[in-house]
Formats: C-alpha cells, sequence, structure tokens
C-alpha cells in the first residue's frame, strides 16, 4: 500500500515537472486589419490658384470623408463645421451649434434667404409608424441669385454604384451634362466645378457664396442602425451638403441662415441627445424656388419689399 501510494505520488510529481519544463507554443498573433488609406482630395477651383490642384489626406477624424478649404488650403471634415447639412438632416449653424430639422417628406422648405439670395431644400423620407415625425433627407436645393434659378439634386435610384452619376443640375430651366470627371461649367459669375470624378461639384458665385454638394446613399449599415428600414426599391440617395457665405446682410432668415446674423441667440437646447429646431411652418415653402415662407427675405430692401421686382426667370 505504501509502494502504490509512493508510486502515485511519483506520477504526480513527474506530471507536475513535465508541464512546468515544457515549452509553450505561442499562438500567432492574427495581424491587424490593414487601415484604409486615408482619401485624397484637392482643391478643384481656380479662384484660389495659390491652392489649385493641391493634394491632401483627409484627416484620421474622417479619412473618408473630407473636402479642401480651398481659402485655407488644407483638408476638413465635411460634416463638422459651421454651415454643413448632412444626414438626418444635421445642421451646423452659423455660430457653431450643431442641431437637426426634420421637416415633412416631400415638401420644400427655406435653408435662407436674404436680400439678392434665396435656398430652398426639398425634402424626401418615409414614416416610421412608431415616430410621430418622419425620416427625412435633402433631395434637392433650389438656388435664386441675380436674377438666375439653380437646381440640384440627387436621383432616385434603387441600387448604389458611386461609378456611376447620380447628380443633376439645372441653370435658367436647361439641364446641364455633367459629361468627363474634368468637367466645370461657367456663366458670368457663375462657376460650377467637380470635386470628384461623379457625385460631387462645387457652386461659386463670387463674393456671394460657395456651396459643396455630394450625392450619398442610404447604406444597409446605417439603415440597420438607426431603424430607417430601407428597401432595395430605393437607396434614398440625398445631399450633403457644405455652404459659405461671403456677403450676407443682418436680415438673413431661414433654417440656417438665421444662424449666421451677428445678433442670434440659439434657442435650441444644445444638451438634449438630438437638438431639435421646431417651428416647421414657420419655414415652409411652395415650391423648390417659392419665396413664400414667413421668413423670406428675398427681394427686400431694408427690410421692406422692392416696388418692382418682376418675376425671376
Amino acid at each position: 500500500m505504501k509502494t502504490s501510494s509512493s508510486l502515485l505520488l511519483w506520477l504526480l510529481l513527474f506530471i507536475i515537472s513535465w508541464v512546468i519544463e515544457s515549452p509553450v507554443t505561442a499562438q500567432p498573433l492574427k495581424p491587424p486589419s490593414p487601415r484604409p488609406k486615408p482619401k485624397k482630395v484637392r482643391c478643384r477651383s481656380r479662384l484660389f490658384p495659390a491652392c489649385f490642384n493641391q493634394w491632401h489626406n483627409c484627416p484620421d477624424d474622417c479619412s473618408r470623408d473630407c473636402y479642401v478649404d480651398c481659402v485655407a488650403c488644407k483638408p476638413v471634415c465635411s460634416c463638422n463645421n459651421p454651415g454643413a447639412l448632412c444626414q438626418d438632416p444635421r445642421f451646423v449653424g452659423g455660430d457653431g451649434v450643431t442641431f437637426y430639422f426634420h421637416g415633412h417628406k416631400d415638401q420644400d422648405f427655406c435653408l435662407l434667404s436674404d436680400r439678392n439670395l434665396h435656398i430652398n431644400a426639398h425634402f424626401i423620407g418615409k414614416r416610421d409608424p412608431k415616430l410621430t415625425r418622419d425620416f427625412t433627407w435633402v433631395q434637392s436645393i433650389g438656388i435664386l441669385f441675380d436674377n438666375h434659378k439653380l437646381l440640384i439634386g440627387a436621383k432616385k435610384t434603387s441600387t448604389w454604384d458611386n461609378n456611376e452619376e447620380h447628380l443633376f443640375i439645372s441653370f435658367d430651366d436647361t439641364p446641364l451634362s455633367l459629361d468627363g470627371r474634368n468637367w466645370n461649367y461657367r456663366n458670368s459669375s457663375l462657376l460650377i466645378t467637380r470635386t470628384s470624378a461623379t457625385n460631387g461639384i462645387a457652386i461659386e458665385v463670387q463674393n456671394s457664396f460657395r456651396i459643396t454638394a455630394t450625392v450619398v446613399p442610404i447604406g444597409a449599415d446605417e439603415s440597420r442602425i438607426h431603424g430607417y428600414n430601407i428597401t432595395n426599391d430605393d437607396c434614398f440617395a440625398h445631399l450633403d451638403l457644405r455652404f459659405k457665405f461671403y456677403s450676407l446682410s443682418d436680415e438673413v432668415d431661414g433654417i440656417l441662415g438665421q444662424t449666421y446674423r451677428r445678433n442670434y441667440v440659439s434657442k435650441i437646447k444644445v444638451s438634449a441627445n438630438m437638438p431639435v429646431m421646431g417651428n416647421i411652418p414657420k419655414y415652409s415653402t411652395s415650391g423648390i424656388f417659392a419665396t413664400d415662407c414667413i421668413v423670406s427675405r428675398f427681394g427686400r430692401r431694408n427690410g421692406t419689399p422692392e416696388m418692382d421686382t418682376g418675376e425671376v426667370v
């Protein structure tokens, strides 16, 4: 009995010694997934010759979604700067405050109205039965300036192909053909240039404004995360926009426009999870080029309407 116990103890000590002394085979570490290369962007505006055609890498915070500020000649994230309008729709006002404005699908709203400039947006969207509002996105904008009409919009499409052109433009009711990756259009003070081979443009009117517009879809992941329930018949292609203005008056109004007034004080509850600008009827207008919203300032001087402006054509 004593011999058996000794043998058992010896075997136990042998096993422990073998485990301790045996080399442990290290499992090879899985190599980390390579980080996608940052998108390269450049200034494509000839109005800024010192920066024109210079290439830049997008910052880490938005490695696939940035643009070049041709004035500062550096890349900046697309949707985080004053004048941005992206997503559902999310605004960054001229005062730097971020807010949402949901509006209603298939209706038009005044983004900005000043004496010599008026910008409306057409909203598309769908209703979530669990909510009291529509999911909305900006499908097109109508711009009135210098007696001209400019329409920028996203074509309806079921499936997204970034190599296809989903952008449409018309100027004074005449459609423009966006042929070629280096396409541009000039008419008097208006210059339209490409910011990408497809689906991206910059619109500039000298001494007035610069707008960059990019057509983007609602992707499957975005739809799942936000509960949009986007189906295969429509990817809700819409515009991501960035506005820069050079000569606004202190009477400017509109969802975005009012945030550029020097005396503007935001009433938005910025501490909310989704700070929303309300009072939808105040900004509603009857058409993409209509100037009949309550806050309209277009065609006025010193706060009073001009006596003989004529029809905008």
